[in-house]
C-alpha cells in the first residue's frame, strides 16, 4: 500500500505541475458552472437537476483526458522500462495512477460544492433543503468517475500515443453511458441488460438519494474489472 500512495502521490503531484489539471479542470467548471446558473438564474429554478444532469456527460469526456497520459506517455518516453526495473508489482502501479487521477476528479468536484451551497441559500424561507440526494448525487459522481478512469486508464495503457488512449477511452465511456439508450428498440431481456450495463441508469438511481446495493456493485465491478484489464495489459508490456 505504501508503494501504490507512493505512485499516487508522484502522479497527482505531475497533474498540478503540468497544465493538464487546470484545463481539464477549469472547462468543466466552466461548462458545468454555465449550466448550472442558466438554470438557477434564467430558469429560476434552486436546482441542482441540470448539473447532476450534465456532469455524467462530462465525465465521458473529462475521464479520458485526465488518464489518456498516464500509460501511453510512460510507454513512449520509456520511464515505463524505468518503473519495471523498481521493485513495484504491477497492480501497485496501476492502483497508484488510478488513485491519483480520482483525486483529480475529487479536486474538481470540490470546487463544485459552492452550487448546492447557493441552492439550500436560495429555498423558499420555511423549507427545509433536502441535503440526501446532493450527498448521493456526488457520491455517485465519484462511483462514474471511478469506473470511467478505470476503463480510461486500460485505453491508456493499449498504446503509446496519447490522442489514441484518449479516443479509446473516449469511446469505452461513451459506449457504456449511452448503451441504454438502444434498450427499447430491442427484445425486453436484451433491453434489461443493456440497462443494467448502462453508468447513466444506476447513477440516476443514486442521484434520486438510495443507495442500492446492485448499483454500488456494478461501479465497483465496472472498475474492477478496467483496472484489471490495465494491470494484465502492463504485464504483457513488460515481456
Amino acid at each position: 500500500m505504501g508503494t501504490t500512495l507512493a505512485v499516487a502521490r508522484r502522479e497527482f503531484r505531475s497533474f498540478f505541475n503540468s497544465p493538464v489539471a487546470y484545463i481539464v479542470i477549469g472547462v468543466f467548471l466552466v461548462v458545468a458552472g454555465w449550466l448550472y446558473f442558466s438554470t438557477v438564474f434564467v430558469a429560476g429554478q434552486a436546482s441542482l437537476r441540470a448539473f447532476f444532469g450534465i456532469a455524467p456527460v462530462l465525465f465521458v469526456v473529462f475521464a479520458p483526458a485526465v488518464t489518456m497520459r498516464l500509460v501511453a506517455e510512460e510507454r513512449k518516453s520509456g520511464t515505463l522500462e524505468l518503473l519495471f526495473s523498481m521493485p513495484l508489482r504491477d497492480w501497485e502501479l496501476v492502483a497508484g495512477k488510478f488513485l491519483a487521477a480520482l483525486g483529480m476528479v475529487a479536486v474538481g468536484l470540490l470546487w463544485t460544492l459552492p452550487y448546492p451551497l447557493t441552492v439550500a441559500g436560495l429555498t423558499a424561507e420555511g423549507a427545509r433543503f433536502d441535503w440526501g440526494p446532493v450527498v448521493m448525487g456526488y457520491l455517485g459522481l465519484l462511483l462514474m468517475a471511478s469506473s470511467f478512469l478505470a476503463l480510461g486508464l486500460w485505453a491508456s495503457a493499449l498504446s503509446r500515443n496519447q490522442i489514441v488512449g484518449f479516443i479509446i477511452g473516449l469511446l469505452l465511456c461513451f459506449a457504456f453511458y449511452f448503451i441504454d439508450k438502444f434498450a427499447m428498440v430491442l427484445p425486453e431481456s436484451i433491453g434489461e441488460l443493456l440497462q443494467y450495463l448502462s453508468v447513466d441508469y444506476h447513477f440516476a438511481n443514486i442521484a434520486r438519494g438510495v443507495l442500492d446495493t446492485r448499483d454500488l456493485l456494478f461501479y465497483l465491478s465496472l472498475t474492477a474489472v478496467g483496472l484489471a484489464l490495465t494491470t494484465r495489459t502492463l504485464g504483457n508490456v513488460r515481456q
